[in-house]
Order: structure tokens, then sequence, then C-alpha cells
């Protein structure tokens, strides 16, 4: 699978975090001795699941290297059109492509671990979208300061992972419109809820769907078939928005950094008479 890296993003003066970045890309901050996105490609190299990445909004002067084959494609403006020449460009590479992998540049404790446990979990079923969200209890425990915005529903609060998986044919024009909207709206569950229909946005304000209800409304409403990745480990949906995250987190890869990752998986001991059954995957599984 290929994945799109989305790195587009300019903070302005009127963001906190212009005052990191004074007028250059959001994906070059520094963490810990490298560019934010430089830990993220890291991630997708040690992955055995990704064949090609696909960098949207910087270009080869950026010197971002990947294991990977990696190629760069300019900023088309908004984050949809960038996503949209990504597919394209993964199709270029292989007209065979059926889903891709749409990550942003701001999850540095991103590990190739977990881009392999997503891939392998989200394609045992055949949808058309795979979204992940992260409990609060499960962002908390590993991230105390993270203060991120959760979306309170009847059976769990949970906040928005940025890494996601999508088929190819939802770049199509039919879908772009609505595409637009909700990413216009990502920081604000609720207005994204108001436009799946007002039904759903009561039931959001008044925490009265449960989470598979909610994927099963909005996959109606957008006719697709849609699916809840629900991540046990926080990193992937850790992103770096505000000047508090960019401390927490960049002194949370400082500490990775004096100290051996998770990236590999840990050694097996050996059993001469039969191996150990492979452990089930942390999110709901749901075939059609």
């Amino acid at each position: 699978m290929d994945a799109i890296v989305t790195a587009g993003g300019i903070p302005q003066p009127n963001d906190p975090l212009y005052t990191y970045t004074k007028g250059e890309s959001k994906a070059l901050l520094d963490i810990a001795g490298k560019p934010m996105i430089q830990w993220v490609l890291d991630a997708l190299g040690d992955a055995r699941n990704v064949d090609n990445v696909i960098i949207t909004g910087l270009s080869p002067k950026s010197r971002v290297t990947c294991k990977k084959p990696i190629y760069f494609i300019s900023n088309q403006g908004r984050m949809l059109a960038n996503i949209v020449t990504g597919v394209e460009k993964s199709l270029e590479l292989n007209k065979k492509n059926k889903y891709v992998l749409i990550v942003s540049s701001d999850i540095p404790a991103l590990t190739g671990r977990q881009v392999d446990w997503l891939i392998t979990t989200s394609l045992e079923t055949e949808d058309d979208l795979y979204y992940g969200v992260c409990p609060r209890e499960v962002m908390e425990a590993r991230y105390p300061e993270s203060k991120r915005t959760y979306t309170k529903i009847k059976d769990m609060q949970v906040c928005g992972s940025d890494i996601n998986i999508a088929h190819v044919r939802m770049a199509e024009p039919d879908y772009l419109e609505m595409w637009e909207k909700l990413i216009g709206n990502r920081k604000s569950p609720i207005a994204q809820a108001a436009l799946i229909g007002l039904d759903t946005f009561f039931q959001v304000l008044t925490r009265s769907v449960t989470l598979d209800e909610l994927v099963r409304k909005a996959s109606g409403r957008l006719h697709i078939n849609g699916r809840a990745i629900v991540w046990q480990e926080a990193e992937p949906c850790m992103d770096v928005d505000k000047p508090h995250q960019f401390e927490m987190m960049r002194a949370d890869m400082e500490r990775r950094a004096r100290k051996p990752t998770d990236s590999k998986p840990a050694p097996r001991k050996k059993s001469p008479s039969r191996s150990k059954p492979a452990p089930k995957p942390a999110g709901k599984s749901k075939r059609k």
C-alpha cells in the first residue's frame, strides 16, 4: 500500500505555532534533532506493508528521506486537493492500487509496527474508509498533558487518529464536495455531525449514540461503507497542533532518541514444538 503524507500546512501569524515556525512548514519543525515529518517517514520506512511514500506539500529541497521510494508533490493549496493529487500519483505508480494510507506529518511518535497493525487490521474487511479513533483513557494514560479535544458519545469519549486508510475511489468527483466540508470542520466533531444530519447532530450533542451507530449513520449519509478502527495505543492519534503539544512531543521524542524504540517487534522465544498463536487485534472487526 502507498502512503500519502500531508505536509502542506504553513502556520499563519494568528496560529499558536507561528512562534515556532515563523512562516515555514509545520512539518519541518525540529523534534529531537530531526524535522517532525522525518520521524513519520522513518516509521513508514520501517513498515513492511508500505510500498511507496508520496509527500504532498514539500519538495526535495527539504532533504527528508525514507527507506521506501519517495515522491514529492507540490502544495495544491488545500488539504483535500493534496490528498486527491496523492491518490492520482499512487495510481500512476500502480493502476491496480485499491487503497492508500493517508498520514499527517505531525504525529512524530508513530512507529512502523503501528502502521503495519493498522493496514493488517483494516484490510480484514473490504470497506471504503477506515477511520481511527482513540479512547480518552488510552490517550490520557500515555499523554496526560495532551489536552486533546474529544467527541463524547454514549459508550466512550474519543479523539481522531491522524493516520487512516481510504479506497482510491474516495478521490472521485462524486465524493469531493462532502469531503471538503468534513475536512474543513475536522477540528469540530459537532459541526461534522451536523453535516451528516440534524438527527446525528442532536444524538452527538446529547450523547445518545454509540460509536457503531455513529459509523452506520455516517456511512449511510455519505453513501460509503465505513469502519471505525479503535486504537489501544495513543501515538498515531497524538498530533502537534498547539505549543504545549509541541513541547510535550519534543521532550517525549528526546527520551525515545536516547533509548531503543518499539518500532521493531520484540524477539520471539524459540519453541521446538509449536509456534505461539498471534495476538488478537485491539480494534473491532466488522465485516460486511
